[in-house]
């Protein structure tokens, strides 16, 4: 057994110890996008300035602009005219700038103090109206209706569903206090799901999107709870003898899988929510920890030192046997799964560097995804295009998002402190 691993694993129960004291002023929180890098196929796109938008509190346009570059699949263009869905676009003077796409629209503030945000999407190669749409918000949901385009250009020109209305989660500490925080998912409308003076650590989204499973220490010791969201409420699901960690959820959303310590070295049980004792999965005497399940809700993925150190495993539940997947180093971890199942992002050791890599689980080719020191915890986009991870940048802790591919990368830079423990959550109906 290797002797590391179980500073490893404290290591990742008690980073929120660790992190630095944030800044004093409430917008500490919000987030910029910084885009490095660049794919090797993408979609040229101009965006006009929304007739009327300086009138909002938010520049609708750049935000859609903004979205449609991280995903690393478009390429904004300059163009600087106002246009807004009414107007036929000069297609001609689109094609001699390169655009093979086209958005325009309006902001109108409304006499009840809402917001009308249009827009309409032009196909300039074809020729072609792909459609438009509005949406009436509050001035508080500004940001949801440009994600809500955004989304809808991405499905319109790349025939898959987009994620730029959907959210993430993760964990900050401020004057020797711990918050959860839900925000969208370039950052900003940031929302504190939970204040405590104790560490908070590896929160997960509930399949649903209605609630989020993590580990607090306010009881002196590591215990998960489930806190739903629009309730505010949470209720202690695990709390036995000796560590509670590492939560995650079952595709069906009605019992998790968590690593106990209550019978010696830590190992894997589920628990039905409706609470059922718990039931160890694996007999062994190895250190088992970070499950996570496949969108099948019969594969699991976890980490585990029974082939002396730490490398990521998968087994079919209940009854399957466990197989080790990593190869590639000898101290892999923080297994994250694609959501159609093909594809692991996970954290590799190498000469005291800890790496973003990506494995292709049929060819088992591995794709270094990052060339930085200390990434942490990978999380895939729904679409399975995108993983956010927790690393340090020019001296600070940060969030950032890559492509698959690792060319594209954005930093997701709060103003002031650090974050931790990103977690991406699920394509939900409605917000």
């Amino acid at each position: 057994m290797l002797k590391n691993f179980p500073r490893l694993h404290l290591k990742y129960l008690l980073y929120a110890l660790l992190l630095g004291v944030l800044g004093q002023h409430a917008a500490w929180a919000q987030f910029r996008v910084e885009v490095s890098g660049v794919g090797f196929t993408q979609i040229p796109i101009a965006f006009a300035n929304f007739r009327d938008e300086n009138t909002s509190p938010q520049k609708v346009s750049t935000i859609i602009r903004n979205d449609l570059e991280r995903s690393g699949q478009y390429k904004p263009l300059g163009f600087n005219d106002v246009v807004d869905e009414t107007q036929r676009p000069d297609l001609s003077s689109l094609k001699q700038i390169g655009a093979d796409a086209f958005v325009a629209g309006s902001v109108v503030r409304l006499p009840s103090g809402q917001f009308e945000v249009r827009f309409r999407l032009w196909d300039v190669v074809k020729n072609e109206d792909l459609g438009a749409k509005s949406y009436t918000v509050d001035a508080t949901d500004l940001r949801l209706a440009a994600h809500r385009i955004s989304d809808f250009v991405y499905e319109n020109l790349g025939g898959e569903k987009g994620i730029f209305s959907t959210r993430v989660t993760y964990v900050t500490k401020r004057n020797g206090g711990y918050n959860l925080w839900i925000s969208d998912i370039d950052g900003e409308n940031a929302q504190s799901a939970l204040s405590s003076p104790e560490p908070i650590i590896s929160p997960a989204w509930s399949p649903d999107g209605k609630s989020i499973a993590y580990v607090s220490f306010e009881q002196r010791k590591p215990v998960v709870y489930v806190h739903k969201i629009s309730e505010g409420t949470r209720q202690a699901v695990a709390n036995f003898k000796g560590s509670n960690s590492a939560p995650a959820w079952h595709p069906n959303g009605r019992s998790l899988v968590v690593a106990l310590s209550q019978s010696g070295n830590q190992q894997l049980y589920a628990i039905d929510l409706q609470g059922s004792i718990p039931r160890k999965l694996f007999q062994s005497l190895s250190i088992d920890t970070e499950p996570v399940y496949a969108s099948d809700g019969k594969t699991l993925f976890f980490v585990s030192d029974r082939s002396g150190g730490p490398q990521i495993y998968r087994a079919t539940i209940p009854y399957g046997t466990p197989e080790r997947i990593t190869f590639t180093g000898t101290y892999n971890i923080s297994p994250a799964i694609s959501p159609d199942g093909k594809l692991l992002a996970y954290i590799t050791k190498s000469e005291g560097r800890y790496m973003l890599q990506l494995l292709d689980i049929a060819s088992k080719v591995v794709t270094p995804l990052t060339d930085t020191v200390s990434d942490e915890r990978p999380s895939f986009s729904p679409n399975g295009r995108l993983v956010i991870y927790a690393t340090q940048d020019a001296g600070r802790d940060s969030l950032m998002m890559t492509t698959i591919d690792g060319r594209v990368k954005s930093r997701l830079a709060s103003q002031l402190g650090d974050m931790r423990e990103p977690h991406w959550g699920p394509y939900v109906t409605a917000r």
